[in-house]
């Protein structure tokens, strides 16, 4: 069975303009790379959690704040690799520069036997449609699209 994660689209209105927040995954191989690096805050789904749940969870982890609303559902994607991300969307405005991340540790630099800690997120950030569409994963693209659709459809 694929790997599945759930996250969540966050989104606010500007001046009557969708802004999307995404965030820049943390570590050493990401750090120079920006577009088509970014993601919507998701991880995986733990054994008999509820979908839902996993997305809130995780986004709380990578930035560091519970969210609210009125969650939606988007859809599930197939990324490169296999695994599938569920996704929903929901109006929040979460201020970017208090985003506080989860961490990690990894052995780095490679083969040295040294352990070091990185922050799953490193940075978050609110961009306009066309904006996102160029930071984001290109396997998450489709959940803009989507969520615009849904959008017009009410």
């Amino acid at each position: 069975m694929p790997l599945r994660s759930a996250g969540l689209l966050i989104y606010r209105r500007t001046a009557g303009v969708f802004e999307f927040l995404l965030v820049h995954p943390g570590g050493p191989f990401w750090a120079k790379k920006d577009e088509g690096a970014w993601s919507i805050p998701k991880g995986l789904i733990d054994d008999g959690e509820d979908e839902l749940a996993a997305a809130r969870r995780e986004a709380e982890e990578e930035l560091g704040v519970a969210i609210h609303g009125d969650f939606q559902p988007v859809g599930s994607y197939k990324q490169p690799g296999g695994k599938i991300v569920i996704a929903w969307s929901v109006e929040a405005d979460i201020n970017v520069d208090a985003v506080r991340s989860n961490t990690f540790t990894m052995e780095w630099p490679p083969r040295s036997g040294a352990k070091k800690e990185f922050p799953e997120v490193d940075k978050a950030g609110w961009f306009s449609l066309p904006e996102a569409g160029l930071k984001i994963l290109k396997g998450q693209r489709a959940i803009l699209d989507d969520f615009l659709e849904r959008r017009e459809a009410r």
